[in-house]
């Protein structure tokens, strides 16, 4: 039996919250938008950056989604090249909890709004590229909460639904797991509160990696 934990990235195995504030802040000041508020922004994590987008400033049209997606893009890695990116440090505990859960015989992948070059640039930062057997991106999927990328990872793992367990911090990441069928856990470290996850059909939350390890029998 092959058990899968899928992980969101940001919010679930690091904090870029920062980052994407400033770049998203930075995008629409192109746009000649006045910036989004913060806690907005935060919100909307893990979406697809053009349906983020729409969220923010939904009166702009489709187009004007697409310009701030790209200029979002272009601040996000200029931020990065001139060195005023932050670290985008996983968060505590992250990374022991997936050592035991590769010693325990899981297999791990990651599904995210983030694209292939920022997490396989945040995963190699943190030496932790080598524990991922399935890394499923905004670049080749549909936004969540559709399924596509969860079940393209179970697929990639060879894993099924029932052997398989999504965690991530935001509503869309639980309405997700409950489109693909899989059992949904929500941290409570992320960027939605726990009634959030909960009423979008979280089965469990962590307040802390021990406790998600509990959770999967590995504490």
């Amino acid at each position: 039996m092959t058990k899968l934990a899928v992980f969101d990235c940001d919010g679930t195995l690091a904090d870029g919250q920062a980052n994407i504030c400033q770049a998203m802040a930075l995008a629409f000041a192109d746009a000649a938008l006045p910036a989004p508020d913060p806690r907005a922004v935060r919100r909307i994590v893990g979406l697809s950056l053009p349906q983020a987008v729409a969220l923010l400033a939904p009166a702009i049209g489709e187009a004007g989604h697409q310009a701030v997606a790209e200029g979002y893009k272009r601040h996000f890695r200029a931020m990065r090249i001139d060195g005023r990116l932050l670290e985008e440090p996983l968060f505590p505990g992250i990374a022991e909890l997936l050592d035991r859960l590769i010693d325990a015989g899981w297999r791990l992948g990651v599904a995210t709004g983030k694209s292939d070059r920022g997490l396989a640039l945040l995963l190699a930062h943190h030496g932790i590229a080598r524990h991922f057997v399935t890394l499923q991106t905004a670049d080749r999927h549909p936004s969540k909460p559709d399924p596509a990328m969860l079940l393209a990872a179970i697929a990639e793992a060879r894993a099924t639904r029932e052997t398989t367990v999504m965690i991530g911090d935001t509503g869309f990441d639980m309405a997700m797991a409950r489109a693909g069928g899989t059992r949904a856990i929500g941290v409570e470290w992320g960027y939605h509160p726990p009634a959030e996850l909960i009423a979008a059909g979280a089965d469990a939350l962590a307040h802390d990696a021990v406790a998600l390890g509990r959770l999967l029998e590995v504490a």
